[in-house]
């Protein structure tokens, strides 16, 4: 699967990059705020988007809005770091396709992924 990884922090981005490939998935780019986000979405169509939600420039919210309104089928995957059931469900609501909680394991991800296929 072809995923945009979208994270401000670089040790997290370079930690889910490790993950991905190791399951197997191409990395077709990365983006460290909202709006480069949306310019590599734009650019690169990926697969799948692994979205952090608190990001500068640009909310993840404003990004998973966003993709889903330009493309419905795109898998977006928030990885994040709050942990609300509240948050969660209005996500789910919004049009994310599964949420990963911080700190995150190699077996999450790989649930997720499984259940794209």
């Amino acid at each position: 699967m072809k995923i945009l990884i979208v994270e401000d922090n670089a040790l997290t981005r370079s930690m889910m990059q490790a993950l991905l490939k190791r399951l197997k998935h191409e990395i077709v780019g990365e983006a460290a705020d909202g709006e480069a986000a949306l310019k590599a979405f734009t650019d690169l169509r990926p697969e799948a988007v692994f979205l952090d939600i608190i990001l500068p420039k640009k909310s993840g919210v404003d990004v998973l809005l966003h993709i889903k309104k330009t493309d419905p089928g795109v898998k977006v995957v928030v990885v994040t770091a709050v942990i609300q059931r509240d948050l969660d469900r209005k996500l789910l609501d919004q049009g994310a396709d599964a949420i990963i909680h911080k700190p995150f394991s190699f077996e999450e991800f790989n649930e997720v992924l499984s259940g794209f296929a």
